[in-house]
Formats: structure tokens, C-alpha cells, sequence
């Protein structure tokens, strides 16, 4: 090998390129790309910083924060938990501990773009699992068996799943987990959206096995994206070792500011999550029922998170490209094309849970309209 097959080559990934935050969220009336809730503020949670010293706080993350993390969970501990810069840096950290050029992945695709960039910054080979509509987003695991190979180190999944918000059963979760001890490999599993499952929320994937990988954050559920908050979960000491090693690296521990705050919003977890998921259950039932009337546009319905992927039943007016410039500038209205997901752009990313009830239902509109040029 040269000298340049060792160089991390990273790339933009388009979800990123062409985030809200980038494109300018001054320039969106009806912002349905988003894949949380409303961001919150300080004075949603009713907190108030106190005079917190700045120091170097625990490398892993506070002790209190750790123990919330897993609190329902009691064949878990706060050694079992590390705290990263939210679940990107999570899976930052993961791929880069366990993957070398000379390693083998096997990835669900479509899937949060961090899941399939990072891998291949590295070099490693990568085969992907790709869900379709058809099959209504299932994992097939007879597939999955089919693509590990001796060298296969992670399986990488996301559930609930982005962007389409299906979710495993319990059983194809935990058939997951054996699939990957019987081959000697790290499952890990992307959980994201997990307190905003809206019907059956499944185990913790890393109280089912030392060799599963739990990745979350309190971005998603929560609101709160701007603290940086995520963990990764493992119950394996020699892994928790390396992925603190990494974590030392980039940036030796966390903010001692927003751990505090998490803290202070898992302490409060059920008060908060209850009314989020109530009024979620309402947002995806008026996606359902526009859906329902919308003969130009198919789904696979959700169950959990705030997206879904709807698909089109026929290629609008002038094409995608012009149907998405239509949506932004005729009707104010931005959502996820499919290729943020490396899928077709007769596909798009829709989120319910961020805009106001008021302008979801406007930008709902415009989608109708922009279909029909």
C-alpha cells in the first residue's frame, strides 16, 4: 500500500451540505426536513445555569449523567456507558476504533449519512444491505447472513430507522444480535429515535450482548441538538477502554455545562417524553391522513421518530430537480431529497415533529401543489 491509502479522505456528505443550517433557515417558511423535535431552550425545561466550574470533567462523563443513561436498564451500569459529542461523535468513534482498511462492513442502507461517510473515509470494505419499498423497509437477515465474510468486523443498523421511521421487532432485533455473536462481530445499533418509538419500545441492543453497540443522543427526542450530548453504550471493558482512548484523543472529556443539562433533562425523561409523544402520535396521524388522500405519493408508515420516507407514485412536472426548486421557491417548503440517503430522489425525507402544527400543515400543502407543478 502507498502512502496515501492510510489518509482519512474525508468528503461532505449532502445532508450536511444541504442542512437547514447551511442552505439558511431564514430562507425556509415551511422547514420539513428536519428529523427532531422543536428545538427547545433553557426556559422550556424551566432551568437556569448555575455557577458551574469549568474544569476538566470525567473523561467518560459524569457518573450521575452515566447512571441516568441507564436507569431502566438494570443489567446495565455507568461503566458500561461513555458520553460523546451527540451520537455522531459516537459513531465517530466507533468506526474508527474498529475499523482498519483490512476489515469488512456490512451496512443497512439507506441510513444516516455518518454510518456510510466515516467507513469509507477509512478505507474499509463495505457492503450494503440496501431496504427497499417494497419489502416495506424490513431488514432481510437471511441477506444480512449471506454478506458476512471472514474479514466482517460491525453490522451496522438504525433503529428506529432514518429516514424511514420502521422499526424491528423485537425478535428480528434480538436475531440480529445472535447473527453477529455466532460470526464473531460488533453489531452495532444506531438508537437514536428509541424514546420516540410510538408504539413498543425494544430492549437497549446493548443489554442483549457484550458485543452490541448502542449509539443515542438527546438531540432527536429532546430537542436539544445545540448541547452536543450523545453516548455510546457497551458492556464489553476491552472496547469501553479503546473507545475512551478515542474519546481522549479528540477531545479528552465533555462540556461540564451540557452534561449538566442532561442530566437535568433525563432526570425529568418521562414528565418530558410523555406530552412529545402524544402530540407526535397526533402530527403522524394528519401525515396519515393527507397521505391518504394524496394519489400521487406512497409510504411505508412509520412507528417510530418524527420521518418518514414517502415515495412518488410518477415523476412530477420537469423532473425532482424541479419539483424541489418548485417546492422551495413557490411554496416555501424544504424537505430531505432521497440522495442525503443515497436513494432516489422520488423519495423524500419528510419530518413532522419540528415545524409548528400550523406550518406543517401549510408545507404539507405545498408538497400537493409542487407535485403538480
Amino acid at each position: 500500500m502507498s502512502k496515501g491509502d492510510f489518509i482519512l479522505r474525508y468528503v461532505r456528505m449532502p445532508i450536511e451540505i444541504e442542512s437547514p443550517e447551511e442552505f439558511g433557515y431564514s430562507r425556509i417558511r415551511y422547514n420539513l426536513s428536519e428529523s427532531s423535535i422543536t428545538d427547545q431552550s433553557l426556559s422550556s425545561f424551566g432551568l437556569q445555569i448555575p455557577d458551574l466550574k469549568l474544569i476538566y470533567n470525567e473523561h467518560r462523563g459524569s457518573v450521575p449523567l452515566r447512571k441516568l443513561i441507564v436507569e431502566d436498564t438494570p443489567t446495565l451500569s455507568a461503566d458500561d456507558v461513555l458520553i460523546t459529542g451527540g451520537a455522531a461523535g459516537a459513531l465517530f468513534i466507533v468506526a474508527t476504533a474498529l475499523l482498519s482498511p483490512w476489515d469488512h462492513l456490512i451496512v443497512i442502507r439507506p441510513n444516516y449519512a455518518t454510518n456510510l461517510e466515516t467507513p469509507r473515509a477509512i478505507g474499509c470494505e463495505i457492503t450494503f444491505v440496501d431496504l427497499t419499498f417494497e419489502d416495506g423497509f424490513r431488514v432481510d437477515i437471511e441477506r444480512l447472513r449471506a454478506a458476512i465474510k471472514p474479514e466482517t468486523t460491525v453490522i451496522s443498523i438504525t433503529c428506529p430507522h432514518n429516514p424511514t421511521g420502521v422499526m424491528l421487532s423485537e425478535q428480528e432485533l434480538r436475531g440480529l444480535v445472535e447473527l453477529a455473536r455466532e460470526n464473531r462481530c460488533c453489531l452495532v445499533v444506531d438508537e437514536t429515535y428509541r424514546d420516540l418509538s410510538l408504539d413498543v419500545t425494544l430492549p437497549v441492543a446493548a443489554s442483549l450482548g457484550s458485543h452490541v453497540i448502542s449509539v443515542s443522543s438527546l438531540s432527536k427526542a429532546y430537542g436539544v441538538p445545540g448541547i452536543r450530548l450523545g453516548w455510546l453504550i457497551c458492556s464489553d471493558a476491552n472496547l469501553q477502554e479503546s473507545f475512551l482512548a478515542a474519546k481522549e484523543q479528540i477531545s479528552i472529556c465533555g462540556s461540564v455545562i451540557h452534561e449538566w443539562i442532561a442530566e437535568q433533562i433525563l432526570a425529568n425523561r418521562a414528565d418530558i417524553l410523555a406530552p412529545t409523544l402524544t402530540e407526535m402520535r397526533r402530527r403522524l396521524q394528519v401525515v396519515r391522513d393527507w397521505i391518504s388522500g394524496e394519489e400521487l405519493l406512497e409510504w411505508v408508515p412509520p412507528s417510530g421518530g418524527v420521518v418518514c420516507f414517502p415515495r412518488m407514485r410518477k415523476i412530477p412536472s420537469g423532473g425532482t430537480e424541479a419539483f424541489y426548486r418548485r417546492l422551495m421557491e413557490a411554496h416555501g417548503t424544504y424537505v430531505g431529497p432521497g440522495h442525503w440517503f443515497e436513494m432516489p430522489d422520488t423519495h423524500f425525507r419528510l419530518g413532522y415533529g419540528w415545524s409548528s402544527a400550523d406550518e406543517l400543515l401549510h408545507g404539507l400543502e405545498g408538497i400537493s401543489k409542487a407535485l403538480r407543478g
